[in-house]
């Protein structure tokens, strides 16, 4: 990352008031880096029901088809939108792995994690270029509104490659290049074709597409030509 605000953005990726839903166009950056300065209003943020409205976590975790015993890994997991949902899916055979950039959402998963009982859940402070997970301990990194702020992806996704299991899929959620009502400014998103490019460079192939997210796509790749 080139900078603070960059890093911070990493875990911090929808930050919008109550009520957003419907403003005409999303943040920019110094709105963004405002935001930046307050944790706790980040996690209010991330956490609001109207992201609900959009994000569409019920759905989207159904779509993902998790198992007993599966291993997956959250990345840019904030303050557990979807980490604590995902738990619930893998049960106690199964694990997540939570990995975040910031020290404060860190902090405030592992105080979730212990006020609900849940022991599935490991949290892992990473750097912004590595997951720090071991290899072949992952079936599916799963990546939401994050990817467009890693810079050295190519890195990344060699990283991705070693931590797989066989057979294991990584999913990439972010918003669509183009005017949407909420969302990061737009010189910060990824083109859809731009992603699955730069999957497919690194040896992933595009295996499934859900279009049921208004603002997002919703790609799903697996290694192989």
């Amino acid at each position: 990352m080139k900078s603070v605000t960059l890093l911070a953005a990493f875990s911090y990726v929808l930050l919008w008031p109550s009520g957003v839903i419907g403003q005409s166009k999303p943040m920019t950056m110094e709105e963004m880096h405002r935001l930046h300065q307050d944790p706790n209003a980040y996690v209010a943020m991330l956490d609001d029901p109207a992201r609900d409205a959009y994000q569409k976590p019920h759905d989207v975790v159904m779509a993902l088809g998790l198992t007993e015993g599966e291993r997956v890994a959250d990345i840019g997991s904030g303050s557990g939108y979807f980490t604590l949902r995902f738990a619930s899916h893998v049960g106690k055979t199964g694990v997540v792995y939570a990995v975040d950039v910031s020290p404060d959402m860190i902090v405030h998963l592992n105080r979730r994690i212990r006020d609900t009982g849940v022991d599935n859940v490991r949290t892992i402070l990473a750097p912004p270029d590595d997951p720090l997970l071991p290899d072949h301990s992952v079936h599916l990194f799963f990546i939401c509104e994050t990817w467009h702020h890693i810079e050295n992806r190519s890195k990344y996704l060699a990283l991705m490659r070693r931590m797989l299991d066989p057979g294991g899929q990584v999913v990439v959620v972010d918003f669509q290049a183009k005017p949407t009502p909420v969302g990061p400014p737009p010189e910060m998103r990824v083109r859809r074709d731009d992603v699955v490019n730069e999957f497919r460079a690194a040896g992933y192939r595009l295996v499934r597409e859900p279009t049921f997210l208004p603002y997002q796509y919703f790609l799903v790749f697996e290694l192989g030509a």
